[in-house]
């Protein structure tokens, strides 16, 4: 599976995205730098099909149906539009996103799921207070049980606080089975990674984005189909 981004922005003089273009594909995990509030969310829909951008394409494999960019490719963790309430349990977060996948999704259900992770001392804990790297693992790998699902958005990480190594390298672990990974984050967040010694991997890299204007929108953009 391959997804190209090709010059796509969002608002008015591109203030809620601009010009942006870059490329994700299976077996590989790639970053990309999106500064302010809104734009990491807005770049999270629209490479996984969730909004229409106002210029530019997103196709998949050549197809520009964005039905089936949202069938193939999961948006997780994009604030204020799909990350979980932060007062919600971990067991209420993976019960819902296992109903999502179609499997059991009772808590019992749930917490078995968790141990066979290797997370079952955090079922209790409410999501936001997981430590940002369990948070991460969760919820990539909740969203990789949904049938038809072989890519992964994870919008913006980074702003839950600790190293960013850390959720990297789990990027990378799902690339390395096959999943195609864009991480959306911030500029210092990029830094670090560039630095790995491991991103210099051929199916570690950084993805191709213009951003050049800091202003966020104060227009709601649009999204469209379902945000799951």
């Amino acid at each position: 599976m391959r997804v190209v981004v090709d010059a796509v922005s969002k608002g008015r003089r591109g203030e809620a995205l601009g010009q942006t273009s870059l490329t994700f594909e299976s077996g590989h995990a790639r970053f990309v730098r999106t500064e302010t509030e809104q734009r990491p969310a807005v770049l999270g829909l629209i490479a996984s099909g969730r909004m229409r951008p106002d210029t530019g394409t997103v196709t998949i494999d050549g197809d520009a149906s964005p039905k089936e960019l949202r069938r193939r490719v999961a948006l997780v963790d994009a604030p204020d539009v799909n990350d979980p309430p932060p007062n919600v349990t971990v067991t209420g977060v993976v019960g819902e996103e296992l109903m999502f996948a179609g499997l059991p999704a009772t808590p019992v259900h749930a917490r078995r799921w968790l141990k066979q992770t290797g997370f079952p001392d955090v079922a209790a804990q409410p999501i936001s207070t997981v430590d940002p790297h369990v948070r991460v693992r969760i919820l990539c790998e909740l969203a990789a049980l949904r049938e038809g699902v072989e890519g992964i958005v994870l919008v913006s990480p980074d702003r839950h606080g600790g190293g960013p190594e850390g959720w990297w390298r789990i990027a990378a672990e799902l690339a390395e089975r096959g999943l195609a990974l864009l991480v959306i984050i911030g500029s210092a967040a990029a830094e670090v990674i560039a630095r790995m010694p491991e991103t210099a991997a051929d199916h570690l890299a950084e993805a191709t984005a213009d951003d050049p204007d800091p202003a966020a929108d104060t227009e709601e953009p649009e999204t469209e189909g379902e945000i799951r």
